[in-house]
């Protein structure tokens, strides 16, 4: 039965910068997260933001005992990490210099180091090492040939590592990240690379729903400018162009809703904006929509992937904090469960 992950990031993501809410530690998401329950049901798991505050890129073995005893005193495993491979915190562009490259690809073996860590203390059964681009859409358009071709070169020597360790690098389908902003960009990428079994597509719903409008990309833009968000016909039409050429490639699914607008903060701007499940304004019908993703033509489950997760950055604190937030969350995620089964 796949599991059901909330993810730490939204704590982090956003936050803590100037002209932002703080941070949320990992150990009130934990407890967040622990604390939800449906009919009985809980969230089986956590995905871990591998950055300060939550989880230190250099932590000694030691640390990640205490990680793990900590996160296992909630009754919860670990399932994706996401990898700082970020210019601001150590890492760097995968279009960039020789030593940015470099940089990046640090960050990916120490990610992969922790991975595989807590596979060994026995936390975290399944999952995969989240990467991206690391680079703006406009720098990456100054040269859109040369700067992907540089991207499949960083992201396949990244693999290399992952293989290494036992990994798997899954790149998250993000509008913010150049070469990585458009299905299509997107795909020419993870065909550069080549290689499925350890580098593979990170699918976030409230991500990918901006392909199907074409922002950073219009050439790209699968649904129809004049789209009337009523006809869900339309939509359903679109969403099985995007997944039939994604899908197989897809290795880690966020569950997640959109109001077909683009928002950020910090670092962290122009992206998709994740709305909460019962969002008036939402665009998707999240437990029939995610099945696009992870059932094929016949309406069979792929087994692409072991655990759901739940992605939704830039809440208010306050809704954050607020427990029917995480329990209306799991309901929905278990209704997508079941649509699996």
């Amino acid at each position: 039965m796949l599991k059901l992950h909330n993810a730490s990031w939204p704590g982090v993501v956003g936050k803590g910068q100037p002209g932002t809410e703080a941070f949320i530690d990992l150990e009130t998401m934990l407890r967040l997260t622990a604390d939800a329950e449906v009919d009985g049901q809980k969230f089986d798991g956590i995905d871990l933001f591998l950055s300060l505050p939550h989880v230190d890129i250099d932590s000694s073995d030691e640390a990640l005992e205490r990680l793990a005893d900590k996160i296992r005193g909630y009754g919860l495993e670990v399932g994706s990490c996401v990898a700082p491979i970020w210019a601001g915190v150590g890492g760097g562009s995968a279009m960039g210099t020789p030593e940015e490259r470099q940089k990046f690809c640090t960050q990916v073996r120490k990610a992969c180091r922790i991975g595989a860590q807590l596979r060994k203390l026995g936390i975290r059964p399944h999952g995969v090492i989240r990467v991206d681009s690391s680079c703006g859409v406009e720098e990456w358009s100054d040269d859109p040939v040369g700067n992907t071709s540089k991207i499949i070169a960083t992201f396949t020597e990244a693999s290399k590592i992952a293989a290494d360790y036992g990994e798997r690098l899954a790149a998250e389908g993000e509008i913010c990240w150049g070469g990585m902003h458009s299905w299509r960009w997107m795909l020419r990428v993870l065909e550069g690379v080549g290689w499925p079994e350890v580098f593979g597509f990170q699918a976030d719903m409230a991500h990918t729903m901006l392909y199907l409008l074409g922002y950073n990309a219009p050439e790209d833009r699968i649904l129809p400018e004049d789209y009337d968000w009523q006809d869900r016909s339309v939509l359903e039409d679109g969403l099985r162009t995007l997944t039939s050429a994604l899908r197989p490639w897809m290795i880690d699914f966020h569950v997640a809703q959109n109001d077909g607008s683009v928002k950020g903060s910090g670092d962290h701007d122009k992206t998709g904006r994740h709305c909460l499940v019962d969002d008036p304004n939402g665009k998707l019908d999240v437990a029939h929509d995610a099945l696009y993703w992870l059932c094929n033509e016949q309406g069979h489950f792929t087994g692409a992937v072991e655990h759901l997760c739940w992605d939704g950055c830039m809440f208010p604190n306050e809704c954050m904090m607020n427990p029917a937030t995480w329990n209306h969350i799991l309901a929905k995620m278990l209704e997508v469960r079941s649509g699996c089964q």
